[in-house]
C-alpha cells in the first residue's frame, strides 16, 4: 500500500512539473477562483461590519402618553427585552427627555424661555429599541401595535425609519446572495478548466497510460497522479491568492476605516490568516480533486 501510495504521490509531481505550461495556466484560472471565494469571505466581514455599525444607529423609539405611569413603561420595557427579536431596551424618563432637549438648545434663550414657562414637562417618556437584526424591526412593531398596549402609546417611530431598515436588510441580503453567486460561478469556470486540462494531460499521456493499463495497473494507480496533480493545483492557488490579498487589503484597511470606524481588516486578515488558508485549501484542493477524479473517471469508463 505504501508503495503503491508513493508511486501515485511520484507521478503527480512528475506531470505536474511535465505539463509545465498547462499547469500554469490552470493555477491562474484556480488562483481567480480563489481570490474570489476569499473576496466573498473578507467582504462578509466587511458587510457585517457596516450592517452593525449602521444598525448601531438604527433603532425604533416608542413615546408614551403623558400620562402614563412609570411602572407600567418599565413592565413594557420588561416585556420587549424578553423577545428573541430585540437586543436592547433603553428607557428614557421624561426629566431625561427634557434634561436632553434643554442641553442641545442651550444657546436658544428663545426656547429655553418657552421652556421655563410651562407649568409642566411636555415632553414624553420612551424606550429605544434595537433589534439583533434589520428584518426584524417589523415583528417588534407588531408588537408594539397590540390592543393591550394602545392606550399607553402616542407614536412609535417605526415608520419614519422602515425605509432605511427595509434597504439595509435588502442591501445586506442581495450582497450576500451576489457574492455566492459570484463564487458558485468562479468555481464552476475553474473546475471546467481542470476538467479539460486533465483530459489534454492525459491524451499526451495515453500512450504510457496505455502501457500502465496493459501490465496490469489498477484504476486507482492510473487516476491518482492526476488527482494529485490537480490537488497541488489547488495548494498553489490558495497560497497565491493569500499572497495576493495581503497587500491589497494593507492598502486597503485605512479606507475602510474611515467609513466603518473600529473596522481594520489587514488586522482580521493576519490574524486569521491560518484559519483563512486551511478554507482556500479546502477549497482549492477539493476542486482540484475532483474535477481531476471525474475527467479520469469519464476516460476510464471508455
Amino acid at each position: 500500500m505504501f508503495t503503491i501510495i508513493s508511486r501515485i504521490f511520484h507521478f503527480g509531481f512528475k506531470n505536474f512539473w511535465r505539463n509545465g505550461w498547462l499547469s500554469t495556466a490552470t493555477i491562474a484560472i484556480m488562483t481567480l477562483a480563489a481570490i474570489g471565494f476569499l473576496g466573498l469571505i473578507i467582504f462578509g466581514v466587511v458587510t457585517h461590519a457596516a450592517a452593525s455599525a449602521i444598525q448601531d444607529k438604527i433603532d425604533i423609539s416608542v413615546y408614551f402618553n403623558t400620562n402614563t405611569p412609570e411602572d407600567e413603561i418599565l413592565n413594557i420595557q420588561q416585556s420587549l427585552e424578553g423577545l428573541s427579536q430585540v437586543a436592547s431596551v433603553d428607557y428614557i424618563s421624561q426629566d431625561q427627555a427634557l434634561a436632553t432637549f434643554q442641553k442641545n438648545h442651550a444657546n436658544d434663550p428663545t426656547v429655553s424661555q418657552a421652556i421655563n414657562a410651562l407649568d409642566a414637562n411636555p415632553l414624553e417618556a420612551s424606550l429605544n429599541i434595537k433589534a439583533k437584526d434589520p428584518s426584524q424591526y417589523g415583528a417588534i412593531n407588531d408588537y408594539l401595535s397590540s390592543p393591550d398596549l394602545a392606550s399607553y402609546i402616542d407614536t412609535i417611530s417605526y415608520t419614519q425609519n422602515q425605509d432605511v431598515i427595509n434597504r439595509l436588510a435588502a442591501i445586506v441580503r442581495d450582497v450576500s446572495i451576489g457574492g455566492w453567486l459570484m463564487t458558485i460561478f468562479l468555481a464552476l469556470v475553474a473546475g471546467l478548466v481542470m476538467f479539460n486540462t486533465i483530459r489534454l494531460a492525459i491524451y499526451s499521456n495515453r500512450e504510457e497510460i496505455g502501457v500502465m493499463r496493459v501490465v496490469g495497473a489498477s484504476n486507482s494507480l492510473v487516476r491518482g497522479p492526476f488527482v494529485v496533480e490537480g490537488m497541488l493545483w489547488g495548494l498553489i492557488a490558495a497560497l497565491i491568492s493569500l499572497v495576493v490579498f495581503a497587500p491589497v487589503l494593507y492598502f486597503v484597511s485605512p479606507y475602510l476605516n474611515e467609513f466603518i470606524p473600529g473596522l481594520d481588516i489587514f488586522r482580521y486578515f493576519y490574524t486569521h490568516i491560518i484559519l483563512l488558508f486551511i478554507y482556500e485549501l479546502l477549497f482549492g484542493v477539493v476542486i482540484g480533486g475532483l474535477s481531476s477524479f471525474w475527467a479520469v473517471r469519464r476516460y476510464l469508463k471508455n
